[in-house]
């Protein structure tokens, strides 16, 4: 215990001095992420003053160790001066970088939103696809999609207006993210479509999702009644479409088609039902419903 404690006490400058320079790497590789601009300027600034601080750190080591007659009054201020404003631009720019990460992660959210449904949106929507179809090819997994798209939903903007439209809208995707499993992820894909993307999930237990879906959806109260403004209470019920992944489909476009033909059998044969799209080459499809 006593020789580490020597160990440190004489050789605690050139430890100190050794982190000094070790810290300047972090920087610089910080420098090299950040776009041209005023930000990295300041930043080199910062490892400017660190480079300073460093030189004044190792001119008051060799003056502490080899100059006999070395007071501290010399150099100290100095150090403690630099070291004050190191403080500050490490607080300062700290508090920049928090504002420049929570701007880009407000954009992040922007650019993947729905801002009427609080759901993804199209474009976020495509990359998920796109790396869980990815993923089951890869590795031989189950993967299913489900298109969902609201009943009639025509008629509610007609008989209340855009604005009860909207706020249907807006209480759907507040239902659809309380319902949506974490492995899932839920989109607006067009209009008052919806889909859900399932991964490591087959066929039936889509389906079993699926119905749970419906019956939820079918229960919910979108708008409730107001009788000042003369709204009944709007309900709503969906038609879903299944397609589920299988060995011969080689495109995540094929897996959408089998949903949408799906979709369509279940609005053609009276909505508010499920169909899934399932068949062993896209020009033999069995439909079936639920």
């Amino acid at each position: 215990m006593n020789k580490v404690s020597d160990f440190l006490t004489y050789n605690l400058d050139t430890i100190g001095t050794i982190i000094l320079i070790v810290s300047l790497f972090p920087i610089m590789k910080l420098m090299k992420e950040l776009p041209p601009g005023n930000f990295r300027k300041w930043w080199g600034a910062m490892m400017a003053l660190i480079l300073l601080f460093i030189v004044g750190y190792i001119y008051y080591v060799q003056q502490h160790h080899y100059d006999s007659g070395f007071t501290q009054n010399t150099i100290v201020p100095y150090i403690l001066f630099f070291g004050s404003i190191f403080v500050y631009f490490a607080t300062t720019l700290s508090l920049w970088t928090t504002h420049d990460i929570k701007r880009i992660y407000t954009l992040e959210i922007e650019n993947s939103i729905d801002p009427l449904m609080g759901i993804y949106n199209r474009r976020h929507l495509s990359r998920i696809l796109d790396d869980e179809f990815s993923r089951a090819v890869r590795y031989s997994q189950e993967f299913s999609i489900l298109m969902l798209d609201i009943d009639f939903f025509k008629k509610v903007n007609d008989n209340y207006g855009h604005d009860i439209g909207d706020m249907v809208l807006k209480n759907f995707g507040i239902l659809l993210k309380e319902l949506v499993r974490e492995t899932d992820s839920v989109a607006r894909y067009g209009g008052e479509e919806i889909m859900f993307v399932c991964p490591l999930t087959g066929g039936q237990h889509a389906v079993a999702l699926a119905e749970r879906l419906r019956q939820k959806i079918e229960a919910c109260i979108m708008v409730p009644a107001d009788v000042k403004k003369g709204i009944a209470e709007v309900r709503i019920t969906v038609s879903i479409g299944i397609s589920a992944y299988t060995p011969d489909i080689s495109s995540v476009e094929d897996l959408i088609k089998r949903s949408d033909m799906a979709l369509y059998r279940a609005k053609n044969e009276g909505r508010n039902c499920i169909f899934i799209c399932d068949g062993t080459t896209p020009e033999i499809v069995l439909l079936e419903k639920v």
